[in-house]
Formats: structure tokens, C-alpha cells, sequence
């Protein structure tokens, strides 16, 4: 009977309007949940028969179901909060996530580190990364990130380079190290750290022993050296200098070696003064690095590849998602790079709770990289991404949904008032 079938068919009207009125409360609700994409209930009508069988038209409906319930990809907005360890995603891509449940994705990037040192999301999954190597080159290992060690052993001085220039119109002068600084042309200072990260403060006297011929002598405090006298100085390194007519390097040469730091550091600790690139020694151009000009002796630069020990003082991700540490000596080391995974159809991927997604078959295979590669998104540090929920637009969608509700409603007992009016024939 037809009046029979309409009360199913509102049926059908209220209960697909129901769902959606469902989908809409879920959005309303995760208006202000990190990286959420608001959802949209996609309706389909439901056939019943035809009434000319497979020539088609004269087809009743029997009302309304959900065909699907799809997120809508837009992009939230980037907001930049205090937290080093806040990151959001600026185009494509999914933070990858290792927990008990297996491989997980995520666009929440309220991230946090762990009482064991891991990089975790607020559910405790494990944020994936590429691992560093000990000098701090990314490699394409994927695994946890975590916290580095809290302390970086010391490292020895190997190198010291030094950029100067020696005055050609300096007087020749004979060094007398019970003197150095009366007879010296000029005297400078660098530090170096020992073996055990020590530091010291060497001072290099130079003299010019000839035209376009320098020598160098290296001293520090007796006491820092072993089987030195305290407040006598004494001599770590010499060597000779040698410049061409036009004042550029030609050779260097250190001709007597005595790094014998005290306190059980390494004896004999070979440490290379390099003053540029020597025309002869180097087989270089002489062009960066010391100079003999006619001008007054000073030191321009200096730099040298040793450390002492360090603890973490700060952490921080740049916008490329690579972790770096800073530590008390002054040395930077990156630690990881965020990895990101791109999927052909991220709407297909299975929501399992917390923000989380898992891979679907609809969804395809994830393909993990760095951040802004292959149509990966950009990584933000210091920002989170907001919800894409507009409550202005939920609200309207939800009166629509009250609406139309209610019109499945009137279809009900429109429907029962036929029916009893049909009863009542009996009367």
C-alpha cells in the first residue's frame, strides 16, 4: 500500500537527517581541536522498483540514506604558540606515528617529549623522524625521535686557522722568551681546548727575522703544561712564515711541537696552526688567510674546531621540521628531521580516535619523505594547526537539517492521518 510505504520513506528522511544532524554536532564540537578537518554528510536517494521494469522512468524512491560521510581538506589556520616542540603542517602530509596499535597518522602537531626521552603526541605515540648521524647529517633512516644525550663529550683542538696580517715595515727583532712581549713585533692570543676540554689561552708572539720572513712562538701559562713552572711562561708550538714579494703566503712551517697539556690530558696532542693558503706549502693561491702588507700588524679572524664538554641548554625545530640541540659550549647539533607521509587519497583514510588515522584501502599506501618535498607540506616551528570548523556555516547546515527534520516529520503523520482516515472506513 502507497500511504504504507511514505511512512517509510520519512522514515528514511529522518533517520539519514539524523546522522547528518550527527556529523554536524561532531564538528561544532572539535571547533577547537588541533589540526581537525570538519566532515560533510553526503546524501543518496534509495530506489525501490520501476514501474516498467528495465525500460526505465516511472521509478519510485523510497527516501534518503547517507552515502558517504567526507572530510573536507581544507587548510586551518597557523597560529604560533611559546612550546618549542609545537609544530603544524602547511600544505599535504601527515606526521607519521609509532604505538602499540601499529603505524598511525596525524595532523596534530602538539608535541611533547617523554620521561624516556621520545618525541610523543598527548596519546603517546611516537613521532617518526629521519635519524642524524653524529656530525648532524640527516639520513633517510626512519625511527623515534628522542632526546639526545644530556651531555656531549669533549673534543681536543686539531686546527686552529688564522686570519691576519703582519706589518712589512716592522723592524727586524731577536725573541727572548724571558721577554716576549718587549721583543716581539706583535703578539696575539687564541684558545684551545686539550683533549679533556680544557681550554687555554696560547699567545702567539711573531717576529720578523728577515724580509718577507717571520718567526712564531707559542706560550702559555708554566702551570697548564707538564713539567711547566706557574707564572713563567711556556713554549707549546714555533714555526716560520715566508711571504712572496707582493705580501701573499708562500710557506708555513711549525718546526717544534710541545702540546703536553697537564691534569692527565693526551701528551704530545697534535694540533695544526694553519695560516691560509700558502702558495708553496699549500699549493694555493695565497689569497685568503695572513698577509704581509704595509700596514700595522692585527689579527682579523680566528677559529678552531675543539669543545669542551656541554649539556642541553635549549631545543628547537626549524621550518624544515629538523630537531636541533644547543648546547653550554656553544655547539649546535641537529638530532632529526619530522618525517612526513603524502597519500593519493587521504578522504579514504579510517579515523581511529585522538586525531589519529590509520592507512585504508581506499585511502592508499603512505609515502613518507622530508617535509617540503614530492608535495609534502611545509613545516612550521612554534605554530599549531587550528580546526577548519566555521561555526557560522555549522549553524546554518544545522537549521537546514532542523528544516528538513521536521518536513520528514509532516511526511510521517501527514501519513498516519491517511491511514486513519482509512481505517475509519470500516465505520
Amino acid at each position: 500500500m502507497a500511504v504504507l510505504s511514505s511512512l517509510y520513506t520519512g522514515v528514511s528522511g529522518l533517520k539519514s537527517t539524523g546522522e547528518s544532524l550527527g556529523v554536524i554536532a561532531d564538528n561544532i564540537a572539535n571547533a577547537h581541536t588541533t589540526g581537525f578537518k570538519a566532515s560533510r554528510a553526503e546524501f543518496q536517494d534509495i530506489i525501490a522498483k520501476s514501474l516498467k521494469g528495465i525500460l526505465g522512468g516511472n521509478q519510485i524512491g523510497r527516501g534518503t540514506k547517507i552515502g558517504a560521510v567526507n572530510p573536507i581538506l581544507l587548510q586551518g589556520n597557523i597560529e604560533q604558540t611559546d612550546k618549542a616542540t609545537d609544530l603544524a603542517i602547511s600544505g599535504d602530509g601527515y606526521y607519521v606515528l609509532k604505538g602499540d596499535d601499529g603505524e598511525s597518522f596525524t595532523r596534530d602537531g602538539s608535541l611533547h617529549f617523554d620521561k624516556q626521552g621520545y618525541l610523543v603526541t598527548n596519546d603517546n605515540q611516537r613521532v617518526q623522524g629521519f635519524e642524524a648521524q653524529e656530525d648532524g647529517t640527516i639520513i633517510n633512516k626512519l625511527g623515534d625521535i628522542k632526546f639526545p644525550r644530556a651531555l656531549i663529550p669533549a673534543t681536543g683542538t686539531k686546527r686552529v686557522d688564522i686570519d691576519m696580517n703582519l706589518d712589512s715595515r716592522a723592524p727586524i727583532k731577536e725573541f727572548n722568551p724571558e721577554e716576549p712581549y718587549e721583543t716581539s713585533n706583535f703578539s696575539t692570543g687564541v684558545e684551545i681546548f686539550d683533549s679533556q676540554g680544557t681550554k687555554h689561552l696560547v699567545t702567539l708572539f711573531f717576529n720578523k727575522t728577515a724580509d718577507r720572513t717571520w718567526s712564531y712562538q707559542g706560550m702559555v701559562d708554566g702551570e697548564q703544561v707538564t713539567g711547566g713552572e706557574e707564572g713563567k711562561l711556556a713554549n707549546v708550538v714555533k714555526g716560520q712564515l715566508t711571504f712572496t714579494v707582493d705580501g701573499k703566503l708562500d710557506t708555513e712551517e711549525i718546526t717544534e711541537s710541545n702540546f703536553n697539556f697537564a691534569g692527565g690530558a693526551l701528551q704530545n696532542q697534535e694540533i695544526k696552526i694553519d695560516f691560509g693558503d700558502a702558495i708553496t706549502t699549500d699549493a694555493g693561491k695565497g689569497l685568503d688567510g695572513t698577509k704581509q702588507y704595509g700596514k700595522e700588524s692585527d689579527l682579523i679572524s680566528w677559529d678552531q674546531d675543539g669543545s669542551s664538554a656541554g649539556t642541553i641548554t635549549n631545543l628547537s625545530f626549524d621550518d624544515t621540521g629538523v630537531l636541533t640541540a644547543l648546547y653550554s659550549n656553544g655547539e649546535t647539533r641537529d638530532l632529526g628531521q619530522i618525517a612526513l607521509a603524502k597519500f593519493e587519497n587521504p578522504e579514504g583514510m579510517f579515523k581511529v580516535g585522538n586525531n589519529r588515522f590509520k592507512e585504508a584501502r581506499a585511502s592508499g599506501t603512505p609515502d613518507i619523505g622530508k617535509p617540503n618535498s614530492a608535495g609534502r607540506g611545509k613545516v612550521f616551528a612554534k605554530s599549531l594547526e587550528r580546526s577548519t570548523v566555521d561555526i557560522a556555516n555549522e549553524f546554518v547546515s544545522l537549521i537546514q537539517n532542523q528544516r528538513n527534520f521536521q518536513a520528514n516529520a509532516k511526511t510521517i503523520t501527514t501519513s498516519d492521518e491517511l491511514l486513519s482516515e482509512v481505517i475509519n472506513l470500516k465505520r
